[in-house]
């Protein structure tokens, strides 16, 4: 389990309000696993400092990730390895709040998400 339980930080909460009005999506923890997954593909390694855990929005990990928590742990310890990051519980961790934070950024931009449907486009076809 990457963590018990995880704070967002408040820009975080109000990018993932703005997303949910935009697709309608009732539950921020299926924001978080889409931002999630579109970060992990992007090949570059996030950067910047630690998001703050200032919000009044928790999470568990197992609300974020759902029943398929082990198959996200897994993602993220393998991104882990091909980033050179070490798969301990705070490189983990790390990676993990960096990653949510870049991808729920990105989803709030006002040009990447005007709709649900902006949103499924988003998914990497095959190459």
């Amino acid at each position: 389990m990457i963590c018990k339980q995880f704070r967002l930080s408040v820009p975080e909460k109000e990018r993932l309000i703005r997303i949910k009005a935009r697709t309608g999506i009732g539950n921020w923890n299926v924001i978080c696993r889409w931002a999630l997954c579109w970060s992990l593909n992007e090949p570059s390694v996030p950067g910047g400092a630690m998001p703050l855990s200032d919000s009044n929005v928790e999470m568990g990990w197992l609300t974020f990730a759902g029943e398929c928590h082990e198959v996200y742990e897994e993602l993220l310890r393998e991104r882990c390895l091909r980033d050179g990051l070490g798969t301990d519980s705070g490189a983990m961790y790390r990676a993990f709040r960096l990653h949510l934070s870049r991808g729920i950024s990105h989803y709030s931009s006002r040009d990447v998400l005007k709709s649900i449907h902006d949103l499924l486009r988003s998914v990497p076809g095959e190459e």
